[in-house]
This record gives C-alpha cells, structure tokens and sequence, in this order.
C-alpha cells in the first residue's frame, strides 16, 4: 500500500504508503482525468450538502469509556440477517470502469475478499451476470432505479433475483437528476468503449431519442413514482427491499408503513437537493422514529473508522461508502478496494477499543456526547 516517490537529485524513488482514506482520494484526484474525477467528485449547485456530510462528523464528540478489558474485539455483524465482517459495505456508485478497467468486477472481488455487503449499481459498467461470476460467493445487494418503461425495471428484478443477489435497493431521490456543474461544463458522457451493460439494448434509441444522460437516453426515469409503487415492486419479488433516500422521520414512519426491511439514510453524496441535511445529523430522528421496527443505515461522508462508530452509536446498523470504493478502484483496482475496506476496518476497531467497546453490540448513544451537538 505506497506509491513511488522520486527525488530529483539521487533518481532515488522513496515509497511512501498510503495510510488513510484522504491519501487514496489524493491519488485518484491526481490520476484519474479531470472529467472522471470531476464526475465522482460533483455535489450539486454550490455543493454544501455535499461537504456538509463530512464537516458533520467533525462537529460530532465521542465518550470514551476506559478499563474495560479491550484485548478481544470483534467488529462483525449481520445486516438482513447476513453476518459480515465490518459494518462497513460499498455503495451504489455508477462507472467503476472509468476508474479502473475491470470495473465492478474489480469490487466485487474485494468485497467477496473482505466478506462485506456491496450494492451494485443499476449504472454499472459490467453487467450483474459479469459480477456474480467473478465473485460467486460474494454477497450483494442491487440498487434499482423505476423507470418509465416499467418492463425495463420488471425485467432487471427478475434478472437479480434469479442470479443470487439478497436484497433490492430503491433509490427515491432521484425523480430527476441533481443539477451537477462541472459535468455540464465538461459536458460528461461515458467514452464510447463503455456502456451501462445491465440497460444494454434495452432502450429503444431513434434518431428522435433525447440526448444521452449519464450513459442511457435523457429522460428515462420516471418522476411519478410514489409511495404505491412499493407495493408494485414487492409483487414483482420475493426479495426484501431497501429504500435509499430517506432524509426525514415521516418518510420513514411511511417506509415502515409501507413494509419495507430497511432504510438508507442517504442524500446521494450531496448530488441531488443541495441545501439538504447531512445524513448523520437526521439519523437520530429517524432512528426514533423506526424503534428497531426496521433496520436503518447509513451513507455519506464515512471516512474514518470513528466516522462508522458514531453512526452506529447513533443507531445505524451499517455504513455504506461510496467515493472511497472509486478512489481505491483508481489506485489498484481490487487490491485497492480491499486496502481502503481494511483500513476503514482497522480504525474502527481501533476507535471502539479506545471507547470502551468490544463487539458492536455494546456501541450505543451513550458514546455520543450530546451537549456539543
């Protein structure tokens, strides 16, 4: 895990090791091509909700409680009734390929390696069949946009559930595309070697067909969907189903209502509502409002192993990571995912044994210190 340093006098190249999560997004930032990076890196408008998931944590102090016997730890736990090694699993993030060439395959890999939850992106770059074979036992959720012509999200369900995947994962904030700046001053369209081969052919492209957005033809999402088509999506499968989007606690007392198995706490990294709240600051209300009645998670801003225990303390069951998963993609690929999971594993074992916790079932809101919030 370093990355060659060359000083100019001696010709001598030092290495120099890439220790936490900000050294793999500086490598990607510095390799990857400014219409790639600028892609991953785009927060919506002036990007304050964006920026806001991490200052977040910043404001956010820890209790630590000592002389508890921490020379055993155990990071494990079970999200929909799956154990996985670390509460830590891969977002939905679209174009795996842009940074590495075996894309989603690549993740998939590393997440199968670590024994974590990766969901995989309707906009991924290798197709789910590509994913599952080269991960067979990996364990795996898929994200899911509606689309106008429903028999594209129909068809993509069964697809899934047929092919082992443990969960589908409905995104909600995303009736229409966040206004992202610098992909429209750099006009962002996918090179022409890649697709987003799980759409592939799916689309009825004519000469008439609207502009390309984000790598299928504009205007193909459906801004209709309601909280009706929950009930349409579980008559399509028997798979549990897990909203992403939730930001306030009447949407989630609905989500509940609604018989859903789980909640993301998510405002897209910062890409859709600018202006919106950091994820961490309303999972409390949401937490409170679900009463253990379904689980919650959370994405956003995780960048430290402190990062993923205070959301636990405040009630998240997992954490997901989005960007981090791209900047270890564009440093080595699998290698590199595997790398930025295990030291994310690393510092939260690390935090929780400095706060008095040996397993995660003893992380609680007592370790959060309130006052200061």
């Amino acid at each position: 895990m370093s990355i060659a340093i060359c000083n100019r006098e001696g010709g001598r190249c030092a290495e120099m090791a890439l220790v936490c999560l900000t050294d793999f997004e500086e490598y990607a930032k510095e390799h990857l091509s400014k219409a790639t990076w600028d892609y991953y890196a785009a927060g919506a408008d002036e990007c304050c909700t964006r920026d806001d998931n991490l200052l977040a944590y910043k404001r956010i102090r820890l209790r630590p409680r000592i002389l508890r016997d921490v020379s055993v730890s155990d990071t494990r736990t079970t999200v929909q009734g799956t154990e996985i090694s670390f509460p830590v699993g891969i977002a939905p993030t679209a174009f795996h390929c842009l940074a590495w060439h075996e894309g989603e395959v690549a993740t998939a890999r590393a997440t199968e390696a670590v024994n974590t939850c990766y969901i995989t992106s309707t906009y991924s770059t290798c197709s789910v069949e590509e994913i599952v074979a080269a991960a067979p036992n990996g364990f795996r959720w898929f994200q899911l946009y509606v689309y106008r012509d429903r028999k594209l999200s129909e068809q993509i369900v069964a697809r899934v559930e047929a092919l082992g995947y443990k969960a589908l994962v409905l995104t909600v904030d995303v009736p229409y595309t966040g206004k992202r700046r610098n992909d429209i001053r750099n006009q962002f369209k996918l090179p022409p070697h890649l697709k987003v081969k799980n759409l592939d052919g799916m689309f009825q492209v004519t000469e008439f067909t609207d502009s390309e957005e984000y790598g299928i033809p504009a205007n193909t999402l459906d801004p209709s969907i309601s909280w009706k088509d929950i009930y349409w999506l579980q008559s399509l499968t028997r798979l549990p189903i897990i909203i992403k989007g939730i930001l306030t606690k009447e949407d989630a007392e609905l989500a509940v209502e609604h018989g859903v198995q789980g909640i993301i706490v998510s405002n897209h990294g910062g890409r859709q509502l600018d202006g919106g709240p950091a994820t961490i600051d309303v999972l409390s209300e949401i937490v409170e409002t679900v009463q253990g009645r379904i689980e919650v998670y959370l994405d956003g801003g995780i960048r430290t192993g402190s990062d993923v225990l205070k959301a636990l303390a405040l009630g998240a069951k997992c954490v997901f990571i989005g960007r981090p998963a791209v900047w270890g993609l564009a440093y080595k690929g699998e290698e590199g995912v595997r790398e930025v999971l295990q030291i994310l594993n690393d510092e939260f074992r690390l935090s929780m044994a400095l706060s008095g916790c040996r397993n995660v079932a003893e992380i609680n809101r007592n370790l959060i210190q309130f006052a200061k919030l």
